[in-house]
């Protein structure tokens, strides 16, 4: 999986670009190797936001997008936040996959 981890008025360090690898590494499993991730973090400028600190992720996968936002006021918590609800999504995205290609299977084997 492709991972392209961009800051809009926020500069991309190491440390964030090294944890958001290392917490899609469960995700990138799963998805095939041609998919593509756009990671967007960025700061909320309005002070009257709590959750100022914001990540995106946009997950390009054949047929499908997935996307994903999160906020906290810590950058490290919102991708967090972010991780998951990505993962959740892909799980249940190969379950309806599977259920479809097994349902599909079992129709036309009484078919035949």
């Amino acid at each position: 999986m492709q991972i392209d981890i961009k800051g809009r008025n926020v500069p991309v360090t190491d440390e964030l670009r090294e944890h958001a690898e290392r917490r899609l590494e469960k995700v990138s499993r799963q998805v095939s190797s041609l998919a593509r991730l756009e990671l967007e973090v960025f700061s909320e400028p309005n002070p009257r936001v709590a959750d100022h600190e914001v990540a995106q992720a946009t997950l390009y996968l054949k047929g499908t997008t997935l996307r994903a936002c999160g906020a906290s006021p810590r950058m490290l918590h919102s991708l967090n936040v972010v991780v998951d609800e990505l993962a959740r999504q892909v799980k249940r995205h190969r379950d309806k996959r599977r259920h479809r290609r097994e349902a599909h299977a079992a129709a036309l084997s009484r078919a035949t």
